[in-house]
């Protein structure tokens, strides 16, 4: 559910050559690719951790894995980025392996049709992982930020070598998102309708800020500039680039054409060349970097073909929206991107608080009332966690809706447990780990 974008039909949308025939035809294509209607029935994960191999050495920090005893460990679950021969099997609960730029491992579940499903199987998923890592004397490790070990990119496909290009004419803090960080994420359906649609992604966004500030977990960052932080990986997002990580969903009165304005307007921050494999992960990879400031709309228009040579076509586009990192990416269901990885496995809070919040029509405008006045607060959040009054008292309050309209008894607990803990000012990190049976 939340690796890949589905295809859509492309009628009307591209000419003879395959390129899409207006900027017109690019926003219908991005409102059908990005918000599927169809009523909600599927949540899925993803769950990222940082990972360590060997034993700590006499000096210095554990050292990442090497990506061949990464791709041996994980045999054929291993993705395309370690091993393109490899079947790229998922795991028996349905989860499939992806590796990001500094070694985090990676595990995107199926869609499920309950909450407790997602978790049982994602549960399984993530402790065979560890059983397979282990073999290799790798170990994952679930923080949301590397404390101790400086930015180092191991993957060198040309997809990451672009952003880290990009991303270093801005700041440090591309290199440490992509190599110092992980997340907890959850998906969620858009909607049944455009208004549900909307509700659903008002809420959402609304209620970021005072969950960043819930979630945080992540306070030390190798290599960040100076500065205490609840959320040091949050402050990655939030300072990396602007134009492609906040959009202005406020001035938005329509998500779906919101978006798809937004998306064609963000810089493109890198482009495929037709000629090498998206999958080569060796030194001396082609260079995908594209022309400084310009925008998937700039190439569709034609401004840049002297530098390409051809126009985009929807793979391109369909590629460019995967460049997108907002705190909510829609691709067709709702990514929510915003969270710290969490201990243990917390990860199955976060999971049941979105089902709770979005249940009904009804819970999704009362989770909005709860969250207006912190919606917006992203830095406030990110730097202050829960020790803002305001940002702390609406954290609890949403962690008590969605324990109130939980699906199960067990979710119910577990997110009065973390309400308790938000109205005390505690962070995730603050309690006992947990390790669920």
């Amino acid at each position: 559910m939340a690796v890949t974008l589905e295809h859509q039909g492309t009628a009307g949308l591209a000419d003879s050559s395959g390129a899409l025939s207006s900027r017109a035809a690019a926003e219908a294509f991005l409102g059908g690719v990005c918000f599927k209607l169809g009523p909600p029935a599927l949540i899925g994960a993803e769950l990222e951790w940082l990972t360590v191999q060997g034993e700590c050495p006499a000096s210095g920090p554990i050292p990442r894995p090497r990506l061949s005893a990464l791709a041996a460990a994980l045999g054929p679950h291993a993705p395309l980025s370690l091993d393109p021969g490899s079947p790229a099997l998922p795991l028996p609960g349905g989860s499939r392996v992806t590796v990001e730029p500094g070694g985090q491992i990676e595990l995107s579940s199926d869609p499920f049709t309950t909450a407790a499903d997602l978790c049982d199987n994602l549960r399984a998923d993530a402790r065979l992982l560890t059983e397979l890592l282990a073999a290799a004397d790798i170990k994952p490790v679930a923080r949301a930020a590397d404390a101790d070990r400086c930015a180092d990119r191991v993957l060198r496909s040309p997809r990451y070598r672009a952003m880290e290009r990009f991303f270093a004419g801005i700041g440090p803090f591309g290199k440490l998102m992509m190599c110092n960080t992980a997340a907890t994420q959850v998906s969620v359906d858009a909607g049944a309708d455009a208004a549900e649609v909307a509700a659903r992604w008002t809420m959402l966004y609304a209620a970021g800020p005072a969950l960043v500030a819930a979630f945080a977990c992540s306070p030390d960052l190798r290599g960040a500039p100076p500065g205490d932080w609840a959320s040091q990986r949050m402050r990655t997002w939030l300072r990396l680039d602007n134009t492609r990580t906040r959009p202005p969903v406020q001035d938005w009165p329509d998500p779906i054409t919101g978006y798809a304005r937004w998306a064609l307007d963000v810089p493109l921050l890198c482009l495929r060349r037709p000629d090498e494999p998206v999958n080569r992960s060796v030194p001396g990879c082609p260079d995908w970097s594209p022309p400084p400031g310009a925008t998937f709309a700039d190439w569709m228009s034609g401004a840049l073909d002297d530098e390409v040579g051809r126009r985009p076509g929807t793979d391109d586009l369909r590629y460019h929206l995967t460049t997108l990192f907002p705190p909510v990416r829609a691709s067709g269901y709702f990514e929510i991107r915003y969270l710290d990885a969490q201990p243990g496995e917390d990860w199955t809070v976060p999971v049941h608080l979105f089902d709770a919040l979005l249940s009904t029509r009804q819970v999704v405008a009362e989770a909005t009332r709860l969250a207006a006045s912190t919606a917006g607060q992203w830095s406030q959040a990110a730097r202050c966690g829960l020790t803002d009054p305001e940002i702390r008292g609406s954290a609890a309050d949403l962690l008590e809706l969605a324990a109130a309209h939980a699906r199960t008894p067990a979710a119910a607990t577990d997110l009065a447990a973390a309400a308790r803990r938000c109205r005390a000012g505690r962070t995730p990190a603050d309690e006992p780990i947990r390790v669920l049976p």
